[in-house]
């Protein structure tokens, strides 16, 4: 019995471009504390001017 398996090796990293990787770990934490950062500002203010 015959089967036509096509294995593939998974370190070939197909849609993978490893080049980058500290600079898209940077871009995602530095982006993320922002935003979080821009968010907690933002409920601050909305708390501060609906408790007036």
């Amino acid at each position: 019995m015959d089967v036509n398996a096509h294995v593939r090796d998974p370190r070939e990293h197909v849609n993978e471009e490893p080049r980058n990787d500290l600079g898209d770990l940077l871009a995602g934490f530095f982006g993320m504390t922002g935003f979080m950062t821009v968010v907690f500002f933002g409920m601050v203010i909305v708390k501060f001017i609906l408790s007036v």
